[in-house]
């Protein structure tokens, strides 16, 4: 990783450490055969990892997790799954991954604890509704009503207004709409930061995504095509702002820290996201990690544990 992420030889295969060459394998050995989850539903793959068969491990939760439950838009319930501090120093809100149609709030327990203890920052896990039984813009809606509901309440609930926000893949994607959202609908302009990990900001599919292939190095081409089409059903036009956040308006964000790997089928929308980012007279850092492939993160490996510290550094700086 590095604070000049362009430099050319970052993209070269002789930048990938060993250990990382090691662990995309070994993803690719266990990936390699699993059946897909549009061909054997979606609640059969949930449930599959939730017993940490596949790739993930079974998650391990915590103990000191608690969980609220707020509002939605139609007149749904939204559980808040939170993990925080004694005396938080800010909020943050995360947004899982799972392609909109997998994951869980509670699903990466030990990686929150961790941001949580090293921030200092309260962490509230959205647990929205996922697609394809609750397609576009439901799960959108619920990360709205969320951080909305922490603008109102978050100095009452953790003695702290200082709100932060951040996910991986399509949870990337959806905090990104979620400051979009706030700002337009709301006049919210007051995140004091966004951590934004491989996101999928350009849902008609930026280059990288189309030209993966069908190495089953965790996401291909055609899981983000199946993707899509559960969470945007009806949907032809995808580039519009609140589905493909690339196109939006990005005057007036907040600090952002974009982090992808040089594996991931999702590499050119952390640059172009980034790009866009600053143009738009915002800062924002990009990190790129050689050979990272999509969810490196979730992963023990070296290039998680760099990840996990620039984003906890992160947050730290934004939220003072």
């Amino acid at each position: 990783m590095t604070d000049n992420p362009l430099r050319p030889a970052l993209f070269h295969t002789d930048a990938i450490a060993e250990d990382t060459l090691k662990l995309n394998d070994a993803l690719v050995g266990l990936m390699t055969g699993l059946p897909d989850w549009w061909n054997i539903g979606p609640e059969v793959t949930r449930e599959a990892r939730r017993q940490g068969r596949g790739p993930f491990p079974p998650p391990v939760k915590s103990s000191r997790a608690r969980t609220i439950i707020v509002p939605g838009r139609d007149g749904n319930e939204i559980p808040l799954r939170i993990i925080a501090p004694d005396q938080p120093r800010g909020v943050y809100l995360h947004v899982h991954g799972g392609g909109w149609v997998l994951g869980s709030a509670d699903s990466q327990d030990p990686m929150l604890e961790q941001i949580a203890d090293k921030a200092g920052v309260a962490v509230v896990s959205v647990e929205y509704r996922l697609a394809p039984e609750h397609p576009y813009p439901a799960g959108p809606d619920d990360c709205e009503f969320a951080a909305a509901w922490l603008v109102n309440h978050a100095k009452a609930e953790f003695a702290t207004d200082v709100l932060t926000i951040g996910g991986e893949s399509a949870g990337g994607h959806l905090a990104a709409v979620t400051i979009l959202r706030l700002r337009d609908r709301y006049g919210y302009t007051r995140f004091r930061g966004a951590n934004l990990v491989y996101g999928a900001f350009d849902l008609s599919m930026t280059p990288s995504q189309r030209a993966f292939g069908n190495r089953r190095l965790v996401l291909r081409t055609i899981d983000m095509q199946q993707f899509y089409n559960a969470f945007l059903p009806t949907i032809t036009d995808r580039r519009v702002p609140d589905i493909s956040p690339l196109y939006a308006d990005l005057k007036g964000l907040c600090p952002a820290l974009f982090s992808v790997g040089t594996a991931d089928a999702l590499l050119d929308d952390s640059m172009f996201m980034h790009a866009r980012w600053i143009a738009a007279g915002n800062e924002a850092e990009l990190a790129v990690y050689p050979g990272g492939a999509h969810g490196f993160t979730l992963f023990p490996n070296r290039l998680a544990e760099e990840a996990a510290a620039r984003s906890e550094a992160f947050l730290q700086k934004v939220v003072g």
